[in-house]
């Protein structure tokens, strides 16, 4: 039967970090309904899990935990997925020409691993080396958000990120680094809860060993205050 391969496909991946694109696989129709058609949807699946789960949903601290999981879904940590939240990242003539990489290092990251929707924690590291413009310091955390908030491969993230960087800068000259903490591996399955996943994405000029190690040094620099 189609659902007894289905599993045995599921359980041959496993815990497995795979990914098919670099692009959120989304369907055509992915947004023909509306936010609060999406909720009130997600409100009645979210009732039937729980209540198959054996919970009692008239008791007063789960009754309405439907409608927040579904509102969490749609406005919060999938966010991401609804293209007219993507950031407007306005860029600026390099007026002050400068010419060294711009690194923006320690950028929160939080996300949803897509095989079990749950939490990716931790840090992305950016860095640029402008090609005439440059892009407010901020935007380059909201682009991080942006794609983070979203089902994720921390692999697809980590392109994504450079990705929009260089159209939005009009160069390849882009890096991105993540290091993150997955709860799919800390909280549950192997339950290693001192591991971290580090990926990295590098662009043009950062390919190069020199601009590499030069990139991987800052982000390695102590910078508490």
């Amino acid at each position: 039967m189609k659902i007894e391969k289905d599993i045995q496909d599921y359980d041959a991946i496993g815990d497995d970090h795979i990914g098919a694109t670099s692009e959120t696989p989304l369907r055509k129709d992915a947004f023909e309904l509306t936010s609060t058609e999406k909720i009130d949807i997600i409100k009645d699946n979210v009732r039937h899990i729980l209540e198959t789960l054996g919970l009692d949903l008239k008791d007063d601290s789960l009754k309405g935990t439907p409608n927040r999981v579904a509102k969490m879904f749609v406005n919060e940590i999938f966010g991401g997925l609804d293209p007219a939240k993507k950031p407007s990242a306005s860029t600026f003539d390099n007026k002050y020409k400068y010419g060294e990489m711009l690194v923006e290092k320690n950028i929160t990251v939080y996300s949803t691993c897509e095989h079990h929707l749950l939490p990716i924690v931790g840090k992305a590291h950016i860095a640029y080396i402008s090609n005439g413009t440059v892009v407010g310091l901020s935007k380059m955390n909201r682009i991080v958000d942006y794609f983070a908030k979203r089902p994720q491969v921390q692999e697809r993230l980590t392109i994504q990120v450079v990705k929009e960087l260089q159209k939005v800068l009009n160069t390849q000259d882009v890096a991105c680094v993540i290091d993150a903490k997955h709860l799919c591996v800390n909280s549950r399955g192997i339950k290693d809860v001192a591991s971290s996943t580090v990926t990295s994405e590098f662009g043009g000029l950062f390919k190069t060993k020199e601009t590499k190690r030069e990139f991987l040094d800052y982000i390695s620099l102590d910078t508490a205050f």
